[in-house]
Protein backbone atom coordinates (compact mmCIF):
# COMPACT_ATOMS: atom_id res chain seq x y z
CA UNK A 1 0.00 0.00 0.00
CA UNK A 2 1.16 3.56 -0.50
CA UNK A 3 -1.25 5.38 2.18
CA UNK A 4 2.49 6.32 4.18
CA UNK A 5 3.52 7.72 1.25
CA UNK A 6 0.46 9.39 0.24
CA UNK A 7 0.19 11.45 3.50
CA UNK A 8 4.26 12.07 3.87
CA UNK A 9 4.58 13.49 0.44
CA UNK A 10 0.79 15.72 1.14
CA UNK A 11 2.19 16.86 4.37
CA UNK A 12 5.46 17.93 2.70
CA UNK A 13 4.29 19.35 -0.65
CA UNK A 14 1.18 21.45 1.53
CA UNK A 15 3.81 24.63 2.07
CA UNK A 16 3.62 27.89 0.78
CA UNK A 17 7.75 27.84 0.78
CA UNK A 18 7.83 23.91 -0.83
CA UNK A 19 10.78 23.73 -3.43
CA UNK A 20 12.03 20.72 -5.49
CA UNK A 21 14.87 20.54 -3.57
CA UNK A 22 13.02 20.10 -0.47
CA UNK A 23 11.08 16.81 -2.34
CA UNK A 24 14.64 15.63 -3.26
CA UNK A 25 15.45 15.76 0.11
CA UNK A 26 12.79 13.98 1.36
CA UNK A 27 13.18 11.34 -1.39
CA UNK A 28 16.86 10.92 -0.35
CA UNK A 29 16.46 10.40 2.74
CA UNK A 30 14.44 7.12 2.07
CA UNK A 31 17.44 6.05 -0.44
CA UNK A 32 19.61 7.68 -2.40
CA UNK A 33 18.97 7.81 -6.03
CA UNK A 34 19.72 10.12 -8.88
CA UNK A 35 17.44 12.94 -8.94
CA UNK A 36 17.85 16.23 -10.67
CA UNK A 37 15.79 19.55 -9.82
CA UNK A 38 16.42 22.93 -11.86
CA UNK A 39 13.95 25.88 -11.99
CA UNK A 40 12.33 27.34 -15.15
CA UNK A 41 11.03 30.49 -15.09
CA UNK A 42 7.85 32.20 -17.17
CA UNK A 43 5.99 35.12 -17.94
CA UNK A 44 3.59 34.59 -15.07
CA UNK A 45 6.59 32.72 -12.28
CA UNK A 46 8.73 29.73 -12.02
CA UNK A 47 8.26 25.97 -11.21
CA UNK A 48 11.18 23.52 -10.12
CA UNK A 49 10.89 20.48 -12.40
CA UNK A 50 12.19 17.21 -10.44
CA UNK A 51 13.40 14.23 -12.32
CA UNK A 52 14.01 11.17 -10.09
CA UNK A 53 15.48 7.63 -11.77
CA UNK A 54 14.99 4.66 -9.82
CA UNK A 55 17.04 1.98 -11.58
CA UNK A 56 16.09 -1.58 -12.51
CA UNK A 57 18.14 -4.61 -11.55
CA UNK A 58 18.01 -4.46 -15.70
CA UNK A 59 17.81 -1.51 -16.74
CA UNK A 60 19.05 0.37 -19.17
CA UNK A 61 21.17 2.51 -16.77
CA UNK A 62 23.44 -0.61 -15.39
CA UNK A 63 23.64 -1.66 -19.29
CA UNK A 64 20.42 -4.10 -19.34
CA UNK A 65 17.90 -3.81 -21.66
CA UNK A 66 14.45 -4.19 -19.75
CA UNK A 67 11.83 -0.81 -20.95
CA UNK A 68 11.75 2.19 -19.34
CA UNK A 69 8.46 3.20 -18.33
CA UNK A 70 7.97 7.29 -17.86
CA UNK A 71 5.97 8.07 -14.97
CA UNK A 72 4.75 12.06 -14.87
CA UNK A 73 2.70 14.05 -12.57
CA UNK A 74 0.51 16.44 -14.44
CA UNK A 75 0.24 19.76 -13.21
CA UNK A 76 -0.21 23.56 -13.78
CA UNK A 77 0.91 23.73 -10.00
CA UNK A 78 0.47 22.41 -6.37
CA UNK A 79 -0.87 25.87 -5.12
CA UNK A 80 -2.17 28.94 -6.20
CA UNK A 81 -1.33 31.10 -3.49
CA UNK A 82 -2.03 33.85 -2.40
CA UNK A 83 -5.38 33.04 -4.39
CA UNK A 84 -5.91 30.08 -2.86
CA UNK A 85 -3.90 28.72 0.26
CA UNK A 86 -3.33 25.10 0.61
CA UNK A 87 -2.70 22.62 -2.03
CA UNK A 88 -5.11 22.62 -5.05
CA UNK A 89 -7.16 19.21 -6.24
CA UNK A 90 -4.67 20.29 -10.01
CA UNK A 91 -1.86 19.19 -7.62
CA UNK A 92 -3.17 15.24 -7.37
CA UNK A 93 -1.04 13.95 -10.40
CA UNK A 94 2.21 15.10 -8.71
CA UNK A 95 1.06 14.09 -5.20
CA UNK A 96 0.64 10.01 -7.09
CA UNK A 97 4.03 10.70 -8.87
CA UNK A 98 6.01 11.38 -5.83
CA UNK A 99 4.32 8.91 -3.64
CA UNK A 100 4.96 6.07 -6.40
CA UNK A 101 8.97 7.09 -5.88
CA UNK A 102 8.62 7.21 -2.29
CA UNK A 103 7.44 3.39 -2.82
CA UNK A 104 9.56 2.40 -4.76
CA UNK A 105 12.47 3.55 -3.56
CA UNK A 106 11.23 1.81 0.08
CA UNK A 107 10.64 -1.53 -1.74
CA UNK A 108 14.20 -1.37 -2.58
CA UNK A 109 15.57 -1.00 1.05
CA UNK A 110 13.46 -4.04 1.44
CA UNK A 111 15.42 -6.07 -1.39
CA UNK A 112 12.78 -5.45 -3.68
CA UNK A 113 13.97 -4.00 -7.12
CA UNK A 114 12.04 -4.09 -10.28
CA UNK A 115 13.46 -5.13 -13.44
CA UNK A 116 13.27 -2.17 -15.81
CA UNK A 117 14.18 1.48 -14.89
CA UNK A 118 11.55 4.15 -13.24
CA UNK A 119 11.63 7.91 -14.21
CA UNK A 120 9.15 10.02 -12.51
CA UNK A 121 8.76 13.47 -13.36
CA UNK A 122 6.95 16.41 -12.13
CA UNK A 123 7.25 20.21 -11.17
CA UNK A 124 6.94 22.05 -7.83
CA UNK A 125 5.00 25.59 -7.79
CA UNK A 126 3.14 26.49 -4.60
CA UNK A 127 1.68 29.51 -6.37
CA UNK A 128 1.15 28.88 -10.11
CA UNK A 129 -1.84 31.33 -11.50
CA UNK A 130 -5.10 30.01 -12.77
CA UNK A 131 -6.88 30.57 -15.98
CA UNK A 132 -10.87 30.91 -17.63
CA UNK A 133 -12.08 27.46 -18.63
CA UNK A 134 -15.50 25.85 -19.42
CA UNK A 135 -17.21 24.24 -17.09
CA UNK A 136 -15.06 25.57 -14.46
CA UNK A 137 -11.79 26.96 -14.31
CA UNK A 138 -8.24 25.14 -14.95
CA UNK A 139 -5.32 25.48 -12.89
CA UNK A 140 -2.70 27.67 -15.33
CA UNK A 141 1.29 27.23 -15.18
CA UNK A 142 4.02 29.85 -15.14
CA UNK A 143 5.86 28.17 -18.12
CA UNK A 144 4.66 27.31 -21.22
CA UNK A 145 3.04 23.73 -21.73
CA UNK A 146 5.70 22.93 -24.79
CA UNK A 147 8.62 23.35 -22.05
CA UNK A 148 6.71 21.32 -19.50
CA UNK A 149 5.68 18.83 -22.27
CA UNK A 150 9.19 18.83 -23.53
CA UNK A 151 11.18 18.61 -20.10
CA UNK A 152 8.63 15.70 -18.77
CA UNK A 153 9.67 13.07 -21.59
CA UNK A 154 13.31 14.33 -22.07
CA UNK A 155 14.96 10.71 -22.33
CA UNK A 156 14.57 7.36 -23.77
CA UNK A 157 10.95 6.74 -22.24
CA UNK A 158 9.33 3.18 -23.89
CA UNK A 159 5.85 4.14 -22.68
CA UNK A 160 4.35 6.75 -20.23
CA UNK A 161 2.09 7.47 -17.64
CA UNK A 162 0.56 10.68 -17.36
CA UNK A 163 -0.99 11.32 -14.14
CA UNK A 164 -3.09 14.16 -14.10
CA UNK A 165 -6.39 15.64 -12.23
CA UNK A 166 -9.54 15.60 -14.49
CA UNK A 167 -12.34 17.15 -12.53
CA UNK A 168 -13.44 19.89 -14.36
CA UNK A 169 -15.26 18.04 -16.84
CA UNK A 170 -18.66 15.50 -17.89
CA UNK A 171 -16.36 13.20 -19.97
CA UNK A 172 -15.92 10.87 -16.78
CA UNK A 173 -17.58 11.03 -13.73
CA UNK A 174 -16.99 8.63 -11.00
CA UNK A 175 -15.14 9.36 -8.16
CA UNK A 176 -11.47 7.21 -8.16
CA UNK A 177 -9.54 7.09 -11.42
CA UNK A 178 -9.68 5.67 -15.34
CA UNK A 179 -7.04 5.56 -17.94
CA UNK A 180 -7.22 7.13 -21.50
CA UNK A 181 -6.79 4.84 -25.23
CA UNK A 182 -3.16 4.50 -25.86
CA UNK A 183 -1.78 7.78 -27.94
CA UNK A 184 1.10 7.55 -30.34
CA UNK A 185 2.26 9.90 -32.70
CA UNK A 186 -1.19 11.55 -33.34
CA UNK A 187 -3.21 8.24 -33.40
CA UNK A 188 -5.97 7.27 -30.42
CA UNK A 189 -4.93 3.60 -30.56
CA UNK A 190 -7.51 1.02 -28.69
CA UNK A 191 -7.13 0.52 -25.10
CA UNK A 192 -4.91 -1.66 -23.55
CA UNK A 193 -5.78 -4.81 -22.02
CA UNK A 194 -3.31 -5.37 -19.89
CA UNK A 195 -3.84 -1.85 -18.38
CA UNK A 196 -7.56 -2.70 -17.71
CA UNK A 197 -6.55 -6.02 -16.10
CA UNK A 198 -4.44 -4.14 -13.91
CA UNK A 199 -7.07 -1.83 -13.07
CA UNK A 200 -9.52 -4.75 -12.15
CA UNK A 201 -6.88 -5.76 -9.88
CA UNK A 202 -5.66 -2.78 -7.86
CA UNK A 203 -9.89 -1.57 -7.49
CA UNK A 204 -11.40 -4.67 -6.78
CA UNK A 205 -13.95 -3.20 -9.67
CA UNK A 206 -14.67 -2.52 -13.40
CA UNK A 207 -11.94 -0.92 -15.34
CA UNK A 208 -12.85 3.03 -16.32
CA UNK A 209 -12.05 4.29 -19.22
CA UNK A 210 -12.28 8.27 -20.50
CA UNK A 211 -13.02 9.30 -23.89
CA UNK A 212 -10.83 11.52 -26.11
CA UNK A 213 -10.97 13.55 -29.02
CA UNK A 214 -8.24 14.32 -31.49
CA UNK A 215 -8.28 17.71 -30.16
CA UNK A 216 -7.48 16.28 -26.81
CA UNK A 217 -4.07 15.08 -28.32
CA UNK A 218 -2.93 17.98 -29.87
CA UNK A 219 -0.24 20.99 -28.41
CA UNK A 220 -1.91 23.62 -26.62
CA UNK A 221 -1.77 26.80 -28.00
CA UNK A 222 -3.54 25.35 -31.00
CA UNK A 223 -6.92 27.61 -30.38
CA UNK A 224 -9.06 23.86 -30.38
CA UNK A 225 -10.53 22.51 -27.23
CA UNK A 226 -9.04 20.74 -24.36
CA UNK A 227 -10.05 18.32 -22.15
CA UNK A 228 -7.12 19.02 -20.36
CA UNK A 229 -3.15 19.04 -20.64
CA UNK A 230 -3.15 14.97 -19.64
CA UNK A 231 -2.40 13.97 -23.16
CA UNK A 232 -0.40 16.58 -23.69
CA UNK A 233 3.17 14.32 -23.33
CA UNK A 234 2.02 12.46 -26.27
CA UNK A 235 3.16 15.60 -28.52
CA UNK A 236 6.20 15.54 -27.58
CA UNK A 237 7.00 12.43 -27.38
CA UNK A 238 7.12 8.81 -30.32
CA UNK A 239 6.59 6.66 -27.00
CA UNK A 240 3.01 5.49 -26.27
CA UNK A 241 1.37 7.95 -23.56
CA UNK A 242 -1.56 6.32 -21.63
CA UNK A 243 -3.23 9.31 -19.16
CA UNK A 244 -3.99 8.07 -15.75
CA UNK A 245 -7.06 10.56 -15.03
CA UNK A 246 -7.78 11.20 -11.35
CA UNK A 247 -11.96 11.87 -11.26
CA UNK A 248 -14.41 12.32 -9.69
CA UNK A 249 -18.22 12.17 -10.03
CA UNK A 250 -18.85 16.25 -10.25
CA UNK A 251 -17.06 18.84 -11.83
CA UNK A 252 -14.39 19.86 -9.27
CA UNK A 253 -11.96 23.20 -10.43
CA UNK A 254 -8.41 22.52 -10.74
CA UNK A 255 -8.33 25.73 -8.13
CA UNK A 256 -10.03 24.15 -5.20
CA UNK A 257 -8.60 23.48 -2.02
CA UNK A 258 -10.27 20.27 0.21
CA UNK A 259 -10.68 18.36 -2.62
CA UNK A 260 -7.81 16.09 -2.92
CA UNK A 261 -9.30 11.88 -1.94
CA UNK A 262 -6.31 9.35 -0.04
CA UNK A 263 -8.13 6.55 -1.10
CA UNK A 264 -8.10 7.50 -4.55
CA UNK A 265 -4.84 8.39 -4.80
CA UNK A 266 -3.24 5.95 -2.78
CA UNK A 267 -5.06 3.19 -5.44
CA UNK A 268 -4.15 5.37 -8.25
CA UNK A 269 -1.05 5.10 -6.99
CA UNK A 270 -0.97 1.34 -6.24
CA UNK A 271 -2.15 1.07 -9.91
CA UNK A 272 0.90 3.07 -11.74
CA UNK A 273 3.16 0.90 -9.28
CA UNK A 274 1.92 -2.53 -10.30
CA UNK A 275 2.36 -1.00 -14.15
CA UNK A 276 5.73 -0.51 -13.37
CA UNK A 277 6.43 -4.02 -12.04
CA UNK A 278 4.60 -5.54 -14.96
CA UNK A 279 6.31 -3.50 -17.78
CA UNK A 280 9.67 -3.66 -16.78
CA UNK A 281 9.34 -7.55 -17.02
CA UNK A 282 8.02 -7.58 -20.37
CA UNK A 283 4.55 -8.89 -19.05
CA UNK A 284 2.44 -6.33 -20.24
CA UNK A 285 1.98 -3.68 -23.73
CA UNK A 286 0.85 -0.31 -24.18
CA UNK A 287 0.14 -1.31 -27.13
CA UNK A 288 -0.40 -3.65 -30.24
CA UNK A 289 2.95 -3.15 -32.64
CA UNK A 290 1.83 -5.73 -34.94
CA UNK A 291 -1.18 -3.77 -35.69
CA UNK A 292 0.48 -0.22 -35.33
CA UNK A 293 2.28 -1.32 -38.01
CA UNK A 294 -0.16 -2.51 -40.11
CA UNK A 295 -2.27 0.94 -39.38
CA UNK A 296 0.77 2.81 -40.80
CA UNK A 297 0.89 1.01 -43.89
CA UNK A 298 -2.69 1.50 -44.62
CA UNK A 299 -2.83 4.87 -43.24
CA UNK A 300 0.24 6.64 -43.07
CA UNK A 301 1.63 8.71 -40.18
CA UNK A 302 -0.01 11.33 -38.10
CA UNK A 303 2.52 13.01 -36.81
CA UNK A 304 1.06 16.17 -37.67
CA UNK A 305 -1.07 16.12 -34.66
CA UNK A 306 1.69 15.96 -32.55
CA UNK A 307 2.25 20.04 -33.70
CA UNK A 308 0.80 22.91 -33.69
CA UNK A 309 -0.38 23.08 -37.70
CA UNK A 310 -0.79 24.77 -40.60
Amino acid sequence: MLIKQIIDVYNLVDSSDITGEKVAEYLKSIRDTEIEVHTISGEEGSTDFIRIKIKGKNGKSEGGNAPTLGVLGRLGGIGARPERLGIVSDGDGALVALSVAAKLLDMQNKGDFLNGDIIVSTHICPDAPTQPHEPVPFMGSPVDMQVVNEEEVRGDFDAVLSIDTTKGNRIINYNGFAISPTVKEGYILKVSDDLLDLMEITTGQLPKVFALSEQDITPYGNDLYHLNSILQPATATEAPVVGVAITTETVVPGCATGASHPSVLETCGRFVVEVAKAYGKGKINFYDKIEYEKILQKYGSMKKFQTLGD
